[in-house]
Formats: structure tokens, C-alpha cells, sequence
């Protein structure tokens, strides 16, 4: 039976993209527990049922098919490090989403870094079309939200979407994790624990450039405590870099007894100032990674987020979309906590 409830108006609903729905709901272990049973519960909640004509077909045709080579895809690397792709602490994960959705919709990617001195718009687009490419995912874009003048044409020529961050300059349509639920989510899981004077350590050039979406989650957070509870995030990640006094006179000020923060280096900090982490002070990695496994925090999903971006631009090159458009579009990803040794359940 058909309820006329769809995979896409679940998405909406909890603001991911349909790719993350259709994986909750054949329960892929690629989504942590929590996510595949909340996107689940709220499909259910909702009315969603099956079709089981259709979901017997997929499930054939993903078990006994796969995709022929369709076309290429360009993979540009815009982070400063030409090595990003392999070497930056984030910038791989995004990379690996995006190489594993390409393989399943049978695209290949062909890798470009956008620094490259001997690269602008009209060579790039020489070489996309002479090697048959149809779109482009930006990856790693760090900085800034504003890609670089000499591939103005590029972008006007060919179907592009941004990884991680939105640009402004051109208006790309992107795919991102949803730093405002991240801040709030951060936030709300520390008042579960039993903290009680939360406080934000990000640097604000990062901030800025998402438009300030991880410390506005976190303010919107801080209302639920009083006034005296509400401590003043932490901007300077640079200067105490140089001058750790500084970050010394904010602790002594603010008193947190958690800190929300991108930074593993904050935990050095904190014990340079006579802190133990966690029976002194609680650290919540707002961007938890494998390779620090110790750590409490929220995982931002980037391969899923490179997944939905190369979702997005597959649509765009089907549709033969190209050039910025006139309404951005923009996917944001879920995220989810994962558990670690540097919380202490305090209440």
C-alpha cells in the first residue's frame, strides 16, 4: 500500500539528504544505530510504507548489479596542501565518500588541485572536455567561502557542488554537515552528563566561515541555563598558539567544566594549566575522528556528507544543469555522538 509519503519528504522533514533515509531504512550499518533508528521511528511516524513490488526490485539489482562506467567526474582539491587529499586530518573522509558513491552510481573521478599555478578556467575546461567530464566536486575548501577569480568561467561552463562549507562567491549549491544542530547537539549531550558550565573553543576565522553556525547552536543551547551558566566562548586559537596566557586568563575567568571544541591540542592546554581531563574538566571533540578514538564527541559524517555531494552533482549532470545557479541548493548531514574517555558522567 502507498501512503504517498516518500524518502524525500522524510529527508526534509529531518534535514538530511535522501541517500542517508534510504540507507536508515534498509538499516546500513554505513549510519550509526541512533541515526538509522531515529530516520526509522520517524518514517514510521510519518506513515512511510514500502512499496514491496519496488523494494524487492532494488534489493535484486543492488545485490546481483553493478553500474556500468557512465562518465568522469572532477574531484578538485581546493585546500592550500596539494596533499590534502591523503594527508589533512579532514579532508580525506569527505574524499572517501565521494570515491565510494562514484563507484556505485559507475562514475570515476579524475583528481585537479586548484592552486596549481599553471591551472586557470580556460585550461581546466580544455581539460574536462577533452577527457570527458561532466561535473565538479570541490573538496576541502578550508579558508574560505569564495573560490578563486581565474576559474570564473569554470564554474559558469560546468555543474559544480562544494564539499563542507557555503560558498559565496560564486553561490555553489553544497553538501555539508549542519554545524548549528552540531553546536546544539555538542551542547545538549554535555547538560545530559551532568555538566553545567559549558563553553565554546573555536577559532573564528572557522566559525566565520560557516556563517557562524557552530557557536550560534551553541548559544541557542545556553538559554536553557541561567544567566550566571552562559560563559564566553573562546575565539583567539591562533594567539594561544603563541601566547597560552591567554587561553590561561579565559579559563581562570569562565570556569568551564567542559569544553566544546575542533582542537586536540586544547587537552594539552588545559593540563598546562593544571587541569586533569576528565576529573578536572570534560572535552567534547565537535569533529571526532578514528584516529583519536579516546575522544568523546560528535561525528560530522564527512563521507556522507561526500556521498550527498556527489549525489547532487550526478542529478545536476542528468538534468544537464550547468553554471551557478540562480537558487543554490544545499544538503546538510546529520550527526551523531560517539562516546569517549575525555567525559565524565558528572550528575
Amino acid at each position: 500500500m502507498k501512503t504517498g509519503i516518500t524518502m524525500s519528504d522524510i529527508a526534509r522533514r529531518a534535514g538530511v539528504s535522501k541517500n542517508t533515509v534510504s540507507l536508515a531504512l534498509r538499516n546500513d550499518p554505513q549510519l550509526p544505530e541512533p541515526t538509522r533508528r531515529r530516520l526509522q521511528q520517524l518514517a514510521k511516524s510519518m506513515g512511510y510504507q514500502k512499496n514491496p513490488t519496488v523494494a524487492h526490485l532494488m534489493a535484486q539489482l543492488r545485490a546481483n548489479q553493478r553500474p556500468g562506467f557512465k562518465a568522469c567526474l572532477a574531484l578538485l582539491n581546493a585546500n592550500l596542501d596539494p596533499k590534502a587529499f591523503t594527508q589533512h586530518p579532514t579532508v580525506p573522509t569527505y574524499v572517501a565518500g565521494c570515491q565510494r558513491r562514484a563507484a556505485q552510481l559507475g562514475y570515476s573521478l579524475d583528481e585537479f588541485w586548484l592552486h596549481d599555478e599553471s591551472l586557470d578556467g580556460e585550461k581546466l575546461n580544455k581539460i574536462l572536455r577533452n577527457r570527458g567530464i561532466r561535473g565538479i566536486i570541490v573538496v576541502g575548501l578550508m579558508k574560505g567561502n569564495r573560490l578563486p577569480e581565474r576559474f570564473r568561467s569554470t564554474w559558469e561552463q560546468f555543474p559544480c557542488v562544494v564539499t563542507g562549507v557555503r560558498p559565496v562567491d560564486p553561490a555553489l549549491s553544497f553538501a555539508s554537515a549542519d554545524q548549528y544542530t552540531l553546536g546544539l547537539h555538542a551542547f545538549e549531550k554535555a547538560l545530559e552528563l551532568g555538566y553545567r558550565r559549558p563553553a565554546l573553543v573555536l577559532d573564528a576565522v572557522i566559525d566565520e566561515l560557516v556563517e557562524g553556525r557552530f557557536s550560534a547552536g551553541v548559544l541557542i543551547a545556553q538559554q536553557r541555563l541561567p544567566a550566571s551558566g552562559r560563559l564566553k566562548p573562546f575565539y583567539q586559537i591562533q594567539e594561544a598558539r603563541q601566547n597560552l596566557a591567554l587561553f590561561r586568563r579565559w579559563l581562570e575567568r569562565e570556569k568551564p567544566d567542559v569544553i566544546l571544541t575542533l582542537y586536540n591540542e586544547v587537552r594539552k592546554w588545559v593540563e598546562a594549566c593544571g587541569l586533569k581531563v576528565p576529573r578536572d574538566i570534560g572535552l567534547i571533540q565537535l569533529e571526532w575522528r578514528q584516529d583519536r578514538p579516546e575522544w568523546a564527541g560528535m561525528n560530522q559524517h564527512n563521507d556522507i556528507v561526500g556521498e550527498a555531494a556527489t549525489e547532487m552533482i550526478v542529478s545536476m549532470v542528468h538534468n544537464n544543469e550547468c553554471g551557478v545557479p540562480a537558487f543554490p541548493r544545499a544538503t546538510l548531514v546529520e550527526n551523531s555522538w560517539v562516546a569517549g574517555r575525555t567525559v565524565a558522567v558528572t550528575s
